[in-house]
């Protein structure tokens, strides 16, 4: 007799399960009207045919009440004689420990006695070996199909010549095997199976079977869960992970669970796709592969009962073990996970797609198109406006170049006097080796070797004048946008080279940490290294009212992924967290002579090379500034 899930537990008393069992069978037994004496009698004339359907687990637990439900379908279409149709439930194996079977026996055995069914239909292997351990007392003489049996369940050493088996063959290995073929970057695969008796066969017939893969994949079992931690880990799972589907009846904890229930849970948190063998599922929560059809398990069914009904006899009936068919696909699980459907087995079905927008949208694209040719006309008004619109941007980039002209002037101006001053030091040094190379020369004999060390020193000093002075005129250049090739470590040390003066002048250790690789972006050289310039400018004089020992400006550059980055750190007082989203504003400032346009500028500047910057408070103090610029291809 059918049990509800709320009902059963796995914490169930083996007792109590066979007196709530004991109790519903007699309940039933006493609302069901009693056997009809003429259906008894139309029977025995052989118009009527009694067929009993015994399940396994449950008349809706799937997968094999879709199973049962398709075969009884079938057989009221296909039978020549009116049927009369009973089904049982055993529910004994959704129990960690199911209690004895006595009284459920003795019900079937009151409820038949007077009228055994023409034949019974085992669904699944618990249905199929209760049959058979009690068929002396319940079934005698009647003809059993076991159907939808794992063909390593039947039991054959009690099978009588009254006996079908209509068997299924699991191929775990194929199953896997194809969530590698689809998936072949998956790393490992998490195996969903209940704890009951029957879950732990197949746990190991699972395990045994997979041993070939050992070395491909990992295997993680959720055999000792209870399903809420499933549910836990499968919305947590490392990337390049599958699920695989097996079998939810009874928990680790002991919790009895409805199969589709537990599976659409499973698949509404599940942060990895589901694979799994059995048609039930499919088309509600699992990608696909090769698996079991129910239409030809119930084939083959029907036609072995309508046979034996007509008079076949049962050992004149024999059927191979029915092996996984053409791998099926779920359309909508392939684009959800971003399976390709090349990657999919030669001969697949994919079904379950979804109608094109010429199928969905049909009158509305008719619409759409008559809308068009309406438009038609105003396709050169909008080529004009277009036309326009460039030169627009034309001239607004000739404007930004003006602009951080201006702003690489107001920069320059703040650092003339150390720029001056490391002018003069090279200067004031050619001009004393001069003087002291013409007094060597004037005495009679000259020390040859000491004027060439002094002149060597006259074009060292020369050498360091002219690169200030370059580097001064490429800072100050007035050139439109140009996008080239530009090494950005050099590009930082240059501009380096420019400020090194005023950080000394000014007591700041101005240190330069490069990556030790080549970061090659495209770009406008002059344009970055004014927003470089602006941004340890302003670093500058965030410390420069921090104690002299404290006073420090940290440059970097670093590989993430496919951008590189420059970061900008100081050890001032931070950015206030109410400014923060507000510092590349214009005309916001906190200087009390700045007009608040340098980092509007040097944001306007990264994001015309198509990157970003971000400004944000140092964990260790100070604030910190992060360009990102796309890398080279």
């Amino acid at each position: 007799m059918e049990l509800s899930g709320r009902m059963c537990s796995g914490s169930v008393k083996p007792w109590r399960a066979a007196a709530a069992l004991l109790c519903l069978g007699l309940l039933v037994a006493v609302c069901l009207p009693p056997v009809r004496a003429d259906a008894v009698e139309r029977s025995r004339r052989g118009e009527l045919k009694r067929v009993l359907i015994l399940h396994s687990f449950g008349r809706e637990f799937r997968p094999w009440s879709e199973y049962a439900r398709d075969i009884k379908a079938e057989l009221e279409r296909k039978s020549p004689w009116p049927l009369d149709i009973q089904e049982h439930a055993l529910l004994s194996a959704r129990f960690n420990n199911p209690g004895p079977d006595a009284p459920f026996v003795e019900y079937l055995h009151s409820l038949y006695q007077g009228a055994l069914p023409d034949i019974v239909l085992c669904i699944g292997a618990p249905a199929a070996r209760f049959a058979q351990r009690y068929r002396a007392k319940l079934f005698p003489d009647t003809p059993l199909i076991h159907a939808v049996v794992e063909h390593r369940l039947v039991d054959r050493a009690n099978l009588s010549s009254n006996d079908v088996v209509v068997a299924i063959r699991n191929d775990f290995l194929v199953a896997f095997e194809n969530i590698l073929q689809v998936l072949p970057d998956t790393k490992s695969v998490a195996v969903v199976v209940g704890a009951s008796p029957l879950e732990k066969f197949w746990l190991e017939e699972v395990k045994r079977e997979l041993k070939p893969l050992d070395q491909k994949i990992e295997l993680v079992w959720y055999s000792d869960l209870a399903f809420d931690d499933i549910l836990k880990r499968a919305a947590n799972l490392p990337p390049h992970t599958a699920l695989f589907w097996g079998l939810m009846s009874v928990d680790a904890a002991g919790v009895v669970h409805e199969s589709d229930i537990a599976l659409r849970s499973l698949h509404a948190v599940a942060n990895a796709p589901i694979f799994s063998y059995a048609e039930p599922f499919f088309g509600d929560s699992t990608v696909g592969g090769p698996m079991h059809t129910i239409a030809e398990t119930s084939s083959r069914t029907v036609s072995a009962a309508i046979g034996i009904l007509g008079g076949a006899k049962p050992e004149s009936i024999s059927y191979e073990p029915i092996g996984f068919a053409a791998p099926r696909y779920d359309s909508r699980e392939l684009q959800r996970w971003g399976i390709s459907e090349s990657r999919l087995p030669p001969g697949s079905a994919i079904l379950f797609r979804e109608p094109n927008i010429w199928q969905r949208y049909r009158w509305q694209m008719l619409m759409i198109v008559a809308i068009f040719l309406v438009q038609a006309g105003l396709i050169s008004g909008l080529l004009h406006e277009r036309r326009r619109r460039r030169f627009a941007e034309v001239e607004s980039r000739q404007r930004l170049a003006e602009l951080a002209h201006a702003n690489r002037y107001s920069a320059v101006s703040e650092f003339t006097t150390s720029v001056a001053h490391e002018l003069n030091q090279p200067l004031g040094s050619i001009l004393t080796n001069a003087e002291t190379a013409e007094l060597i020369l004037s005495t009679s004999s000259p020390d040859i070797s000491e004027v060439r060390q002094i002149l060597a020193d006259i074009r060292r000093d020369d050498h360091r004048a002219s690169e200030v002075i370059r580097r001064l005129r490429s800072i100050l250049r007035k050139t439109p946008f140009e996008v080239k090739d530009i090494e950005l470590n050099e590009t930082v040390r240059e501009t380096l080279g420019l400020v090194k003066a005023v950080a000394d002048g000014r007591h700041i250790a101005l240190t330069y940490v490069p990556v030790l690789a080549d970061l090659h972006v495209r770009g406008d050289p002059v344009q970055l290294q004014q927003v470089i310039l602006n941004l340890i400018i302003n670093a500058m004089d965030a410390v420069s009212d921090a104690n002299a020992d404290k006073r420090e400006v940290s440059v970097s550059t670093v590989r993430a992924g496919n951008q590189a980055e420059i970061r900008i750190t100081d050890t001032g007082p931070g950015i206030a967290a109410t400014d923060l989203a507000k510092v590349f504003d214009p005309f916001f400032t906190t200087k009390p002579q700045g007009m608040g346009m340098g980092l509007a500028i040097v944001k306007t500047i990264v994001e015309a090379h198509h990157g970003e910057i971000a400004a944000a408070n140092h964990a260790a103090g100070g604030a910190l500034f992060t360009i990102r610029l796309p890398i080279a291809q």
